[in-house]
């Protein structure tokens, strides 16, 4: 085991784009475990636009605290223990934040600490086997409720979640539009993950193109986005249609959030009778197993595939966050620190 626990903690909270010196490095010595306690070593690291919330303000979750670890999900190994569920050896998941050693009861304030399923690598279980791919999942079939036929509109289309929306949603028999950023964003989004059309919303007219593409209106629309790309959506609802509210990227990183950009056409809900519902992915957690089996099944068929941007280096974790915001990644961003199976001492 190293003689260090490498760690970064919040400094300061974020104003606009996130800074490395909002982030202290921190080498501290590496905890042991009490009775009933274990010790987690960390090999991948998940990055979620979410994270930018907890830096910044109480949400859902309690904002990290000043001096504290980054909050985020990971991968690790048990590398000592005192907990008989948790064996020395075991691959777990759960909220490890920013550091290289965990010490944990089997609790983290992300929930718990849960084994990885068999066959599942590092990658797939912070990916589309963990909150990003089963935020697609529920999203799109429990609060969406998609049809076979229906028009699915999905901005961020070529993000981690957007991504597996678009092939689930392919998968149900749906005509799916993606709007994503490049060229080459939107190329992978039509030739790799099925979409029936790509929207390149740095060259296109978002709103104008929706309306060729989709001349009848758009039955579900799944919003990574917020903002101008948001009230484009809303301006080509069809009758009934469904809204649902994951995520709002493109405000995240405003210097005032009172002034985060509103939702102006807001009528079009009551003038097409249609519905708009955001949701939390931990308040399906009793579900998750559920939504692994089914992204599992989809992955069997072939009708599932997944783009994953793998960053390397613990001391590039602000870059990798930062990678997020500044429109770099394809997929799921993560940071590898290490191969498992690491050595048992």
């Amino acid at each position: 085991m190293n003689q260090s626990n490498r760690r970064w903690l919040l400094e300061t909270r974020p104003v606009g784009m996130i800074k490395d010196n909002d982030f202290r490095f921190v080498e501290e010595a590496v905890p042991h475990p009490a009775e009933g306690e274990f010790v987690v070593r960390v090999t991948h690291f998940s990055f979620d636009p979410t994270q930018r919330g907890w830096l910044a303000f109480d949400s859902y979750l309690p904002a990290v605290k000043l001096g504290e670890p980054v909050r985020a999900f990971a991968v690790g190994q048990v590398v000592e223990s005192r907990h008989a569920g948790y064996p020395v050896g075991q691959l777990v998941q759960g909220g490890f934040g920013w550091q290289e050693y965990f010490l944990t009861n089997g609790m983290t304030d992300l929930g718990p600490v849960m084994p990885l399923f068999p066959g599942v690598t590092p990658e797939q279980a912070l990916s589309v086997f963990g909150i990003t791919g089963l935020t697609a999942w529920f999203g799109l079939t429990d609060i969406g409720q998609p049809k076979a036929g229906d028009t699915v509109l999905v901005s961020g289309a070529a993000g981690a979640t957007g991504s597996v929306v678009v092939q689930v949603a392919k998968a149900l028999g749906c005509k799916v539009i993606g709007i994503a950023g490049g060229a080459e964003k939107c190329a992978w989004v039509q030739n790799v993950a099925g979409a029936d059309a790509c929207i390149d919303y740095r060259g296109e007219n978002v709103e104008a193109r929706i309306k060729t593409l989709a001349p009848d209106g758009v039955n579900v629309v799944f919003e990574n986005v917020g903002g101008e790309i948001l009230e484009a959506a809303l301006m080509n609802l069809a009758l009934k249609a469904r809204v649902v509210l994951c995520g709002g990227i493109s405000s995240y990183n405003d210097e005032d959030p009172s002034q985060m950009h509103g939702i102006r056409p807001y009528m079009q809900l009551t003038i097409q009778r249609a519905r708009m519902e955001g949701f939390i992915i931990l308040d399906y957690a009793a579900r998750f197993a559920e939504g692994v089996q089914a992204l599992g099944k989809l992955m069997a068929e072939g009708k599932l595939t997944t783009a994953e941007d793998i960053q390397h280096g613990f001391e590039n974790c602000p870059a990798t966050l930062r990678r997020l915001f500044e429109g770099k990644n394809l997929g799921k961003q993560l940071l590898k620190l290490t191969d498992p199976p690491l050595p048992v001492v």
